[in-house]
C-alpha cells in the first residue's frame, strides 16, 4: 500500500474528528485522575487491613517471580500494583494526547482505551473496604465485574488497534467501540464469581480461569502478529517497533496486574512504560506526514 492509498484508508477509518477524539482523551484523563486520587486516598487509609486480606486469600496467583522474597506474597504489593496501574493510565493518556493532539491515527483511539482500562484496577479496593466495614458480598461481585470488564475490554481494544493497522476492513470507530463494550459486558455478566474468596492480588475468584487465560493469550499473540504484518502490508517498518511495543505492554500488564512480590510491579511498570513509548513514538511517525 503506497502513501496515497494509506491516506485514503485513514480518511475512510477516521469517522471521529480530531476535536471529538481529543475531547474523549481529555475525558479519559479527567476520569483517570479523579479515580486515582479518590482510590489512593481511601487505600492508604486502609493500610492496617491488607495483612488481614492476605491471610484470608483463597490461593496465590501464579507468576514468574513468586519464588522471590522468601517465597511469600507481600500484603502491600497489591496496593502498589493498583496505584501504579492507575498512575500509568493517567501519565500515558497525557502523553497520547500530547503526541496525537493534531495527528490522525485510527489506532490511537483503541490504544488509549487500552490504557484507560488500567483505571478500573481501582476496583480492587473493595476487598479491604469489605473487611473494614463488613460490606455485603454483592459489592465484591460488582467490583469484580468492573475489574474483569476493564481487563477484557482493554485487551480487546489493543487487538482492534492491530486490526486497523493491518489494513483489514472493520466497522466504523463508533460502531466498533460499541461492539467492544457490548461484547465485554456479555462476557463479564455471565462469568460466575465467588463473592467470598479472593487471591493474593486481591482479585475475586471467577469461573473458567484456564479457558480465559488461553483466550487472552491467543488474543495477545494475534495482536502482536497483526502489528508485525502491518509493517509489510502497509510498507511502514515502524510497525515492527510498534509490534515490539505491544508485546512489552502485554507482558508488563500481566506482571503488574498479578503482582504479589515487589519485583513484579516495578518490572511491570518498566515494560509498560517502554512499550507505550515505543508505540506512541513510532505510530506518530507513521501518520506525521498526513
Amino acid at each position: 500500500m503506497n502513501r496515497l492509498e494509506l491516506q485514503v484508508a485513514v480518511a475512510y477509518a477516521q469517522v471521529m474528528t480530531l476535536s471529538e477524539r481529543n475531547i474523549l482523551f481529555k475525558g479519559e484523563i479527567g476520569v483517570a485522575s479523579v479515580v486515582l486520587l479518590g482510590v489512593a486516598s481511601i487505600a492508604f487509609s486502609l493500610l492496617p487491613v491488607y495483612p488481614q486480606a492476605l491471610q484470608a486469600m483463597a490461593f496465590r496467583v501464579s507468576g514468574p517471580f513468586q519464588a522471590l522474597g522468601g517465597g511469600e506474597p507481600d500484603p502491600y504489593v497489591p496496593l502498589a500494583s493498583m496505584v501504579c496501574a492507575m498512575l500509568y493510565a493517567c501519565v500515558t493518556l497525557v502523553i497520547i494526547y500530547r503526541y496525537f493532539e493534531k495527528t490522525y491515527s485510527p489506532e490511537i483511539l483503541y490504544i488509549a482505551l487500552f490504557v484507560f482500562s488500567f483505571t478500573l484496577e481501582g476496583s480492587r479496593i473493595m476487598v479491604p473496604l469489605k473487611l473494614t466495614y463488613a460490606l455485603p458480598s454483592v459489592y465484591l461481585i460488582m467490583a469484580s465485574r468492573v475489574l474483569l470488564f476493564g481487563r477484557y475490554a482493554g485487551l480487546l481494544s489493543l487487538f482492534i488497534a492491530s486490526v486497523y493497522a493491518s489494513g483489514l476492513k472493520v466497522p466504523k470507530q463508533r460502531i466498533m467501540v460499541g461492539i467492544i463494550i457490548v461484547l465485554t459486558l456479555m462476557i463479564t455478566q455471565n462469568i460466575p464469581i465467588d463473592g467470598l474468596a479472593w487471591d493474593s492480588s486481591l482479585c475475586m475468584i471467577s469461573g473458567y480461569p484456564a479457558l480465559f487465560k488461553i483466550l487472552q493469550g491467543g488474543i495477545a499473540c494475534i495482536t502482536v502478529i497483526s502489528f508485525g504484518i502491518s509493517a509489510y502490508s502497509r510498507g511502514a517498518r515502524e510497525y515492527l517497533a510498534i509490534a515490539l511495543g505491544s508485546l512489552l505492554v502485554i507482558l508488563g500488564r500481566g506482571l503488574l496486574l498479578g503482582a504479589d512480590t515487589w519485583i513484579s510491579p516495578f518490572l511491570g511498570v518498566a515494560l509498560l512504560g517502554i512499550g507505550a513509548w515505543s508505540i506512541c513514538i513510532y505510530l506518530h511517525r507513521v501518520y506525521l506526514w498526513l
